[in-house]
């Protein structure tokens, strides 16, 4: 490896950092329905989903060749931009998985990729076309697709199943819900896993080790499936309960049809090369299933905050990448005082997760604390004349227990 620079090895680093970001990020991805339904226990369920990412990074080098070769110019552009793309992607990732939003992990790392070259190169270094057609519109149309195709498979299963026998259907498609999960993280393997592979290889061209349009070496493809693997392992039990209890509650049926259209949508893509975000796919196929079931709901106030997040994605870490690039612009004193900074801040997040720690043996519980609706109401809504102190602080129930019905909804 000739010109492998003490530069280059920390872009190296820091991508298998983001890889194993993405790994525990994305988990929910593959395994949230699977846990929420009960269908595995969830440190099986992650271990399961492990494997299959480190196997899918294997088998296809097409999302890859998008980042490394398609998006940006990759003449010109130097190791400490791709640094500075991935100080932005991390953060972004960590954030999100901070407050249990389920965000795309992709869309981060190409939105720090074209802050960070903006800031190097100028706009001219961004190929507009790549970033709309396989990038931009994958973003729209792929939760909209696997939410449609999700809604309409469930509608299929309950009618199919209308007869079937209770039990036996059910563990039937207990078990059809674990296989497409693992069809899920295979497909995550093999668009994920890639696009840390893509970085690489691009760092690698920048520093001068590779030959520009290469794909990426073995040791890349091997490196970048462990750390995703092992992400994958530790979990996003945070993401994971957002996922699986946020959105919607979910039955086996539904979590079949949900992993299944998701895992469809996501392989199609990869062998297109569609730079896809597999959180949009399943989150779209979640809410499909959602609304497929009769009585099924959506909790749109959950959805609202993650579309507003997924909106925010590109932008936030695309200026993250854009001011780290400036300061990596001073020299190498400039690119340590951003490693530092990108440390801390790590750092400062997992301390603040531990306040409420969350892992497989709470990941099932509900998202939101009982009784913290019915309080907020009653906050909110004028007493009758006449009650007393006495009577307001009995209306407010415990925190552990189940919230009480107004009277309107006991009515109904």
């Amino acid at each position: 490896m000739e010109n492998f620079s003490l530069i280059l090895a920390i872009v190296v680093v820091t991508a298998l950092a983001f890889d194993f970001t993405n790994g525990f990020h994305d988990t929910a991805n593959a395994m949230a329905t699977t846990i929420s339904t009960g269908a595995l226990k969830p440190k099986v369920a992650v271990a399961m989903s492990a494997v299959l990412n480190l196997v899918g990074a294997f088998l296809s080098v097409e999302v890859a060749n998008t980042i490394s070769k398609g998006l940006v110019d990759e003449t010109g552009i130097r190791p400490e931009v791709i640094f500075a793309a991935l100080v932005g992607a991390i953060l972004w990732n960590l954030l999100t998985w901070l407050v249990g939003l389920p965000s795309s992990s992709s869309h981060a790392l190409m939105g720090g990729l074209i802050g960070a070259t903006i800031a190097s190169a100028g706009m001219g270094a961004v190929h507009g076309d790549v970033l709309v057609t396989k990038v931009l519109i994958p973003a729209i149309a792929a939760p909209l697709v696997a939410g449609i195709a999700a809604l309409l498979a469930t509608r299929l299963t309950y009618a199919l199943g209308k007869k079937a026998d209770g039990d036996a259907s059910k563990k039937g498609y207990r078990a059809g819900q674990i296989a497409s999960a693992g069809l899920v993280s295979l497909a995550h393997g093999t668009n994920d896993a890639q696009k840390t592979m893509g970085i690489i290889t691009l760092a690698l061209v920048a520093g001068g080790t590779l030959a520009p349009d290469s794909d990426p070496p073995m040791w890349v493809i091997l490196s970048a499936g462990l750390a995703i693997a092992l992400g994958t392992y530790l979990g996003g039990w945070r993401i994971i309960r957002t996922m699986g209890k946020g959105l919607t509650d979910l039955q086996p049926q539904q979590g079949f049809a949900a992993q299944t259209s998701a895992a469809t949508v996501i392989l199609a893509s990869s062998h297109l090369g569609f730079s896809l975000s597999t959180t949009h796919s399943v989150s779209g196929a979640v809410m499909g299933a959602g609304l497929g079931r009769k009585g099924g709901v959506v909790r749109w106030s959950t959805a609202t905050r993650m579309f507003v997040a997924w909106g925010l994605t590109l932008p936030a870490a695309a200026l993250v990448g854009a001011l780290a690039e400036y300061v990596t612009g001073f020299g190498a004193w400039g690119t340590a005082l951003v490693a530092v900074f990108l440390v801390g801040s790590s750092a400062a997040i997992w301390k603040i997760s531990r306040r409420e720690v969350i892992d497989h043996t709470n990941v099932n519980e509900t998202e939101e604390p009982a009784g913290v609706v019915t309080t907020a109401m009653a906050a909110v809504t004028p007493p009758p004349a006449g009650t007393t102190t006495e009577d307001l602080a009995a209306t407010i129930p415990a925190p552990a227990s189940e919230p009480t019905p107004s009277p309107s909804q006991a009515a109904v």
